[in-house]
């Protein structure tokens, strides 16, 4: 008798094999046997006419904060994740000394857009060394397994201390001690190290991240730490400056030392490296030895811009700014009345304290109407043309802020603008076609758990299949065999888990059972259920008809069912295939 058997599905089973119809047996928290399977179940549940394929990997999260106090892990568990990686882009809570706790908060609520309130009351700090911190997360249970990257700006803060400001110089020696943290911190069961090297990144008072003036030496040395213990992956998200020679230093750092690098490769009318560009670099690089990975995202990076949100058109507008921070109700009240809507849309937007790099960006989002995005009910991630503000305000005889401001004042102030700020220069995902074929690209960049008030891309698996695989209408879809395999064995082998992403004997039972007539993006809606009262965007999903991590159903129908078997991942991990059972 199996704990569970799951009869009569169709089985894609992530190698990027062809589908095909079968059951799978589940004992001890691995799958058994797949294929027929004669024997019964504790648990049985029919597939019949569903998709059964292996949970989801997402190496790029930043639950950090939130792995602390929070088992349910949403909104990534809502999609059908059962692996998560956080730490990324170099921000995150350990090594950390006490008196730089709030130091630590600022600069993830300003790079990762994670209200810093919630993080203040949500955590417990009960660690210093990124060693402990590892010990505070396997204390609790979750749905999902979780791992994580020592983070470049919480290892240079722990070393320099008050010296850690824009611009610092360590010495020689601070980098011998950043190397001999990550080292330790990787030989405790950190699955890499992360940095970051763009002016996007800053924390809430301004201020660049630690590893955006970071030398090659730095970085290269901070590496060889990982190379002594003998695995990890160097993550890092950059500008890609090409006085900088980016791939010159990663190609080197990953000859030395055998390791993956892998860095955010985004299309960007803003960013000096083209995409394209990036790529060549990269396979250049690979060509010659290294092994560099790009993550790649599926859709727009778009923000989501509301009221109530981080981001919308009219924060620059002086009667923005004079009810900014009150409540929402009496701000409501004043958004919905003629004589300040009239007042509001007078005035010019005021730049004055916006950073001079960051000028454009903020131009785009308070008059780029024409890469704005009117979010309906069946709202289209890749819209065309004729669906931005300033065709549809054209084709109703208003300016475009009229438009965008009475869209924002929709059901009671709760409109959405979509903005896809990188990855929709050409205005569709065409350029992402090839780069689906491609075995050094992995799809990535979801950035679950962060960005909470402007992006909610933690869904990207769930738009994978519905629009890559399903209904895209513009250009080529990809099949589901290649999206389940990008998305789970391809992202686990690329950080050592070769102990999942797979179905076969041996392997863990993360899987989902799918209903790909039915799988469809919900509405996304800002939530105020973070510690502190800490808002979030969260978007739901319909068509999952269960997850199952490590053999226990964890959710049925979109709903949690309070199983939590996730576990913290220490290292690689490896796979002993199984005996089928009989």
């Amino acid at each position: 008798m199996h704990d569970m058997v799951i009869r009569g599905g169709t089985i894609v089973d992530g190698t990027g094999a062809a589908r095909f119809t079968g059951d799978i047996a589940i004992d001890n928290g691995l799958i058994s046997q797949i294929g027929k399977v004669s024997g019964g179940g504790r648990e049985e549940i029919d597939a019949s006419g569903m998709v059964v394929a292996p949970g989801w990997v997402d190496v790029h999260t930043h639950y950090d904060g939130q792995a602390t106090w929070d088992q349910e892990m949403a909104p990534s568990s809502w999609h059908g994740v059962t692996t998560v990686i956080m730490g990324n882009c170099g921000v995150g809570f350990a090594p950390a000394k006490p008196d730089r706790h709030e130091w630590l908060i600022s600069l993830m609520e300003g790079v990762e857009d994670i209200p810093g309130t919630a993080l203040s009351e949500g955590m417990s700090w009960n660690w210093e060394t990124f060693p402990e911190y590892l010990d505070e997360l396997e204390r609790m249970p979750r749905t999902v397994d979780i791992g994580t990257h020592v983070p470049h700006g919480a290892v240079r803060a722990y070393v320099l201390g008050d010296r850690e400001q824009p611009g610092a110089i360590p010495t020689s020696e601070d980098i011998s001690e950043m190397s001999r943290i990550v080292e330790e911190g990787v030989r405790a069961g950190a699955l890499g190290f992360s940095t970051s090297r763009t002016v996007l990144h800053r924390s809430v008072d301004g201020e660049l991240v630690p590893g955006t003036t970071a030398t090659a030496e730095e970085l290269i040395e901070i590496g060889r730490g990982m190379g002594r213990v003998g695995y990890g992956v160097f993550e890092m998200a950059s500008d890609l400056m090409r006085e900088w020679d980016e791939f010159g230093w990663m190609g080197q750092l990953s000859r030395e030392t055998g390791l993956p690098v892998t860095f955010a490769a985004l299309q960007s009318i803003a960013k000096e490296q083209p995409l394209d560009e990036q790529i060549q670099r990269m396979r250049a690089e690979n060509d010659n030895g290294a092994n560099i990975v790009a993550q790649i995202a599926l859709r727009g990076n778009g923000i989501i811009m509301a009221w109530q949100g981080t981001v919308h058109p009219f924060r620059l507008r002086p009667s923005w700014q004079a009810i900014a921070e009150l409540p929402w109700a009496e701000q409501k009240a004043k958004l919905l009345d003629p004589a300040f809507r009239a007042q509001l849309l007078s005035e010019a937007d005021d730049y004055s304290q916006v950073p001079e790099e960051l000028k454009g960006v903020a131009w785009i989002v308070s008059s780029g109407w024409a890469m704005q995005f009117e979010m309906d009910d069946d709202f289209d991630y890749e819209p065309q043309a004729d669906a931005s503000i300033a065709t549809r305000s054209a084709a109703k005889g208003v300016s475009p802020q009229e438009y965008a401001y009475d869209m924002l004042c929709a059901n009671e102030g709760t409109g959405f603008i979509y903005l896809p700020l990188l990855n929709y220069a050409d205005g569709n995902l065409d350029f992402l076609e090839a780069l689906q074929e491609s075995d050094d690209t992995v799809n990535s960049l979801s950035d679950g758990g962060a960005h909470c008030g402007t992006i909610c891309d933690a869904a990207s698996p769930t738009f994978m299949l519905q629009h890559w695989v399903r209904d895209r209408k513009r250009g080529k879809r990809i099949s589901l065999e290649n999206a389940v395999k990008r998305q789970c064995r391809d992202t686990a082998v690329l950080y050592g888990l070769e102990d999942r992403g797979v179905l076969a004997p041996g392997y863990l039972a993360d899987l989902n059972i799918i209903d790909m007539d039915r799988i469809k993006l919900g509405k996304p809606w800002l939530a105020f259920d973070l510690p502190a009262g800490g808002k979030r965007l969260l978007q739901k999903a319909d068509g999952y008809m269960c997850t199952i991590k490590s053999g226990q159903v964890t959710f049925r129908n979109g709903e949690c069912l309070g199983v939590y078997p996730g576990a913290l991942i220490r290292g690689p991990q490896r796979v002993e295939l199984a005996i089928a059972a009989e």
